[in-house]
């Protein structure tokens, strides 16, 4: 068996990415590295995510190992979700994926030099990137 048969049969890319390529999934993750917790939350800023799809995506991203989800004793109505392991280990990957942005913007069509540097710090500092 050589190289491409192994990465053929079970490629590690597409095993991540069964896990993280679902609409909203990412901005979730991103959300709770900064500091969010709670359905309403993850809900600013994002006019298109109703309710129910966001509901599916929280179930689905603990169903795979990637939150954890706590109800309170005292009030059944206050959850808090929170990233596991599995999920905080996608740092490097919310890191890059806000790096190419920045990268790709050559003509400063969105941020500025200086915008993008301050930007980039903040991502580096929230996501714990050496």
């Amino acid at each position: 068996m050589d190289n491409s048969d192994i990465v053929a049969t079970r490629c590690p890319v597409e095993e991540a990415m069964k896990l993280i390529s679902k609409k909203w999934v990412i901005q979730i993750v991103r959300d709770m590295f900064f500091g969010k917790s709670h359905f309403n939350e993850f809900k600013e800023g994002k006019p298109n995510l109703s309710n129910k799809v966001l509901s599916n995506c929280l179930k689905e991203m603990e169903a795979n190992g990637l939150i954890n989800r706590v109800v309170d004793e005292q009030d059944n109505s206050y959850i808090e979700y929170s990233l596991t392991q599995k999920g905080l280990a996608l740092n490097k990957i919310v890191y890059e994926l806000a790096r190419f942005s920045l990268v790709t913007d050559l003509n400063n069509k969105y941020y500025s030099d200086e915008k993008k540097k301050e930007i980039e710090k903040l991502f580096k500092e929230t996501l714990d990137i050496n």
